[in-house]
């Protein structure tokens, strides 16, 4: 058994895009043509304990790999596509050995909803999806169950492993050294910001008008028969969290803010919410509750927000902040963003500014937006700019002043200035290698059986 973990290069580590275990639901995947021909043309890949891995299982994993990273066919990829499924199928087992792991029904139906939803957008139509397929969604739900199952189980047991694994400033200095210094790859312009966010009041009409849209699209569900989903695409706000339908999943109370938890608690299963009012997203809300397990639920959500008043008296307000800090060195900013920015998600940090998805404070001065661009390409470190209209880097439209902490131009990777990037390559090849190392010992106690070969499949594409 190879690897668990493809090989990558140290260009795609400071790209931005690493590829680690890949926890796929490869059948819900497979095309529906491939999936009604399977019987004439398939045959056995590997065997892992007392489960089957389909040839096409693995075709279909290695298309989706060449198309997503522009990769060209190779039989090692086809081998490692491979491994990654009988990895994915060990630690499915495992974990069903493990009574500390557990899947409810509930969680089970939620996800497998969710992924049949999307196949439905894919192909036109729930008529559309049957047909390609030959069954019934009832029918395309079981067949696909189990293997949802085993891989949430693969997802906990995964994480359950890998929580406690980390790195020492040591190892992360030896990982960054074993890299040839030639190879290292030339990095972008990143700027840190710091800013004070205020957004824009609605008037009392626009208020009105919100609430009265909300009101009229819950009719349309609740009477007149619309799909929430259908409603939540057409009219819920773009910043609306979850998917474009509106569903978010194993959503903890406790993690919502209160007025939101509030409603979502008491609403019954299947029932949709009368509109409520949102303060932390200023716009008014109707949910639906899919599914409740415990303090965990899935939810569908509409938000519809007033439309924004003009911007001059926020202007005037951030303009006040400003002066107080231009005008007081000993007003420390950090201090200023906690009290007065809006911005919940900066603001709790001093409004430092961080990359949504990364969670790194480098952010990349040619993937920011244009209004952000203009600001800070007339910002010295330390400036604080005038306030100005913005799209934040969550979409919400809003006003700031942005203070420049530090300006790095294009240069060549180096611990010094790119250290907490490196730590996390560093920290995410450290658990790859140890789960690695973790699976190999698995094969001692849960049969395997792999039963092509890269002879074969040159032999298989020769015919």
């Amino acid at each position: 058994m190879r690897r668990l973990f493809s090989s990558f290069s140290v260009s795609s580590i400071f790209g931005g895009s690493l590829l680690g275990i890949l926890v796929l639901l490869t059948g819900l995947a497979v095309s529906p043509t491939h999936a009604q021909n399977v019987q004439v043309v398939d045959r056995i890949a590997a065997v892992v304990g007392d489960n089957l891995i389909l040839k096409s299982e693995v075709d279909q994993l290695v298309r989706r790999q060449t198309r997503q990273q522009n990769q060209s066919y190779s039989h090692d990829l086809w081998m490692d596509a491979l491994d990654q499924l009988v990895n994915q199928k060990l630690l499915a087992e495992k974990a069903r050995r493990d009574t500390t792991i557990t899947v409810s029904d509930q969680q089970l139906n939620s996800q497998l909803n969710r992924r049949i939803e999307q196949l439905k957008q894919r192909a036109g139509g729930e008529a559309q999806l049957e047909k390609a397929y030959g069954k019934s969604i009832l029918e395309i739900k079981e067949r696909f169950r189990e293997d949802l199952r085993g891989q949430i189980l693969a997802q906990q047991l995964r994480r359950k492993r890998m929580q406690n694994i980390n790195v020492t400033p040591s190892e992360v200095r030896r990982w960054f050294e074993e890299i040839p210094q030639d190879s290292l790859p030339r990095l972008p312009k990143t700027v840190r910001l710091s800013h004070v966010v205020r957004y824009p009041t609605p008037t009392e009409d626009a208020r009105q008008e919100a609430k009265s849209l909300i009101t009229s699209v819950r009719d349309s569900i609740v009477n007149g028969g619309a799909s929430f989903e259908a409603m939540a695409r057409q009219f819920s706000d773009p910043s609306a969290a979850g998917t474009p339908g509106g569903a978010l999943t194993n959503i903890n109370l406790n993690d919502l803010v209160p007025e939101f938890a509030a409603v979502a608690s008491r609403t019954p299963v299947g029932t949709v919410s009368q509109p409520f009012y949102n303060e932390s997203q200023n716009g008014y809300h109707i949910l639906r509750i899919t599914s409740k397990d415990g303090s965990t639920v899935d939810l569908n959500h509409i938000l519809i927000k007033p439309e924004s008043s003009t911007g001059s008296r926020v202007k005037e307000y951030l303009s006040a902040v400003r002066d107080t800090l231009l005008n007081n060195e000993d007003v420390p900013f950090e201090l200023m963003a906690r009290r007065h920015s809006e911005d919940d998600r900066t603001a709790e940090n001093g409004g430092r500014v961080t990359d949504p998805q990364s969670g790194t404070r480098d952010l990349v001065l040619d993937r920011l937006g244009p209004s952000w661009k203009r600001t800070v390409e007339k910002l010295e470190p330390g400036d604080i700019s005038q306030p100005t209209k913005v799209q934040l880097l969550n979409g919400d439209e809003a006003y700031h002043i942005v203070r420049l902490e530090r300006r790095v131009p294009a240069h060549r990777a180096s611990l010094e200035q790119d250290y907490e990037r490196i730590r996390q390559f560093a920290l995410r090849e450290k658990r790859n290698r140890k789960m690695d190392e973790w699976t190999n010992q698995l094969q001692e106690e849960i049969y395997v059986d792999v039963r092509i070969s890269t002879s074969e499949l040159t032999a298989m594409r020769q015919r």
